[in-house]
């Protein structure tokens, strides 16, 4: 199989990964339940990845760092922990439904939404974030990549706007993390919200919320934390204090060996090769006739995702060629990004994703190219 489909997940993780997960299956204890090996071990491990994960997006220190299921539940904690009604809140037409579904529930309960639209490339103007602030505005959520189109936002702006008028600026890195440099201090983010399955190579049921230093988020979670067990409420100290139950110790492992592969590798180098690989099938699909591409190829830096349609056949007919007579994987459909889809003229066709991975190949970009070619024939 030719996996093009890593903007979903990574299927395959650095050498390390697996491993590091099977001996934590066989070792590693409740982190913080107890004072014997098998608990230290796993505190140890934990707080390890909390240090990689601080140098990696420059959070103000490992406590900052608290481990989730995924970026969904990072987000949900961010957005309903930071707004209440009576609030006013910013967002994109190019977010994930991550984003978009915790703030339409918000929206039933009294906080006032804006949502900045994309244009038909899937860009949105800087300047509507300024237009859009009010008196009542608590925070911008902004995504940092576009899992449709694989845009950069440039994050760093729209901190500088956020910074200027006082919000809260709560990024969603889900297609960035591990690929991107970001600097929580420098780029003026105050919530970070990744996972740990996609770029940054680990397991799934990994993510996390990095939370700047004097930033309150009220828990989505309450309950055992290990410590101030005779207390009513729940600890208010980061990390535990967004970090109720049982942690994924195991997946944690996991994650831990795939971020000291990103720390050996360099993102740099990830980054460019995952970009080299995304521009050459860009290239190579766009002289096939029948090919519609979507997002913005002007600019050199963006996720290493090309998105598109061949002729008006149904996204799903074409990604199912492609497995079925290719062996090669993609994503069809509407990759719970609806408002990006109406700005793209895709909601009922939707779009055939291909994904780039540092463990994908040129000769692999060839054959997918390939076998478009002769799909776009048919």
């Amino acid at each position: 199989m030719i996996y093009l489909d890593n903007a979903a997940t990574t299927l395959r993780k650095p050498e390390g990964v697996a491993a590091a997960v099977a001996q934590a299956l066989t070792s590693m204890g409740n982190s913080g339940r107890g004072a014997h090996d098998a608990a230290l071990d796993a505190s140890r491990v934990i707080y390890e990845a909390r240090e990689r994960l601080d140098r990696l997006f420059h959070a103000g220190g490992a406590q900052r760092i608290a481990f989730t299921a995924n970026a969904t539940q990072s987000l949900n904690t961010a957005i309903k922990g930071t707004l209440r009604s009576g609030d006013h809140v910013i967002t994109t037409a190019l977010e994930h439904n991550s984003v978009l579904r915790p703030l339409y529930e918000m929206q039933a309960r009294g906080v006032e939404l804006t949502v900045i639209p994309a244009d038909t490339k899937g860009r949105i103007r800087y300047e509507a974030f300024e237009e859009a602030v009010r008196g009542n505005t608590r925070a911008i959520v902004c995504t940092h990549g576009s899992n449709l189109t694989g845009n950069v936002t440039d994050i760093a702006r729209v901190g500088s706007i956020a910074g200027a008028h006082g919000l809260l600026l709560i990024a969603d890195a889900s297609q960035t993390a591990g690929v991107f440099d970001i600097d929580m201090q420098r780029m003026g983010i105050d919530i970070l919200c990744f996972t740990g399955h996609k770029g940054l190579m680990g397991p799934q049921g990994t993510g996390g919320i990095a939370v700047r230093e004097g930033v309150h988020v009220r828990p989505l979670l309450t309950g055992g934390s290990g410590i101030m067990t005779y207390s009513r409420e729940h600890p208010d100290r980061m990390p535990t204090a967004l970090e109720a139950g049982t942690l994924n110790g195991h997946g944690i492992a996991g994650l831990n060996a795939a971020l000291a592969f990103l720390e050996e590798t360099g993102l740099d180098v990830i980054r460019r090769y995952e970009q080299a690989l995304m521009h050459a099938f860009h290239d190579a699909v766009t002289a096939i006739p029948g090919i519609t591409v979507y997002g913005d190829f002007e600019e050199e830096e963006r996720c290493a995702i090309v998105s598109l349609n061949v002729r008006d056949y149904d996204s799903a007919e074409v990604s199912d060629a492609l497995y079925t007579q290719y062996g090669i994987a993609t994503r069809p459909g509407a990759h719970c990004a609806p408002l990006m889809h109406q700005a793209l003229g895709t909601v009922e066709q939707g779009a055939v994703r291909f994904s780039f991975s540092y463990f994908n190949t040129m000769d692999e970009v060839h054959a997918a190219a390939a076998a478009l070619r002769e799909l776009a024939m048919e």
